[in-house]
């Protein structure tokens, strides 16, 4: 049986999703939300229209990626934010493993003796990862991600999509 081969590369510059995910790489977090779009703009349901065909989808999509990508990103951490809520364990687990390593950090490395009892740095960093390992286990943190990856795609792509780009713009790629 023949290997049916995918042309990823034809995907991947169709949508030119390397020099995308550069920029993520040279901006810091101040000047990421520094070029945020207003809300009044982000949300202007006179632009919402349904495209024709799928060269318009990626016209758009190209155009608003760029174009709003300060507000994509606050949309997936506020999404983020909405899913570490809705899953109490997982945020628990969260907050004590980053808690105990605060705290046994602020040991520096000595032993912990509480009366009788004695522990070394080395059995109190087992017994976190042992602990908040299992709690992440049950926790269903892969279900969280795929979630917050799905919801996110179904927000940004689906506003990225419907969003039609200004009047200004779209007159601007044409030959007169």
């Amino acid at each position: 049986m023949a290997r049916i081969q995918i042309p990823l590369d034809v995907l991947t510059s169709r949508l030119n999703i390397q020099d995308r995910f550069a920029g993520f790489r040279n901006t810091s977090l101040s000047s990421r939300f520094a070029n945020m779009r207003p809300i009044s703009e982000f949300l202007d349901f006179k632009r919402l229209s349904k495209p024709e065909n799928f060269g318009e989808v990626q016209s758009r999509v190209n155009y608003n990626l760029g174009t709003f990508s300060s507000n994509y990103a606050l949309v997936f951490v506020l999404l983020s934010i909405y899913a570490l809520i809705t899953n109490p364990l997982l945020l628990f687990d969260i907050i004590l493993l980053v808690g105990g390593l605060w705290l046994l950090g602020r040991l520096g490395g000595q032993d912990l003796t509480i009366g009788t009892f004695h522990a070394t740095s080395s059995q109190l960093y087992t017994g976190l990862l042992v602990t908040c390992g299992l709690l992440f286990l049950i926790a269903s943190p892969f279900t969280t991600v795929l979630w917050l990856i799905g919801a996110s795609g179904v927000v940004i792509i689906g506003h990225a999509s419907l969003m039609d780009k200004p009047i200004d713009e779209a007159f601007s790629g044409e030959a007169v």
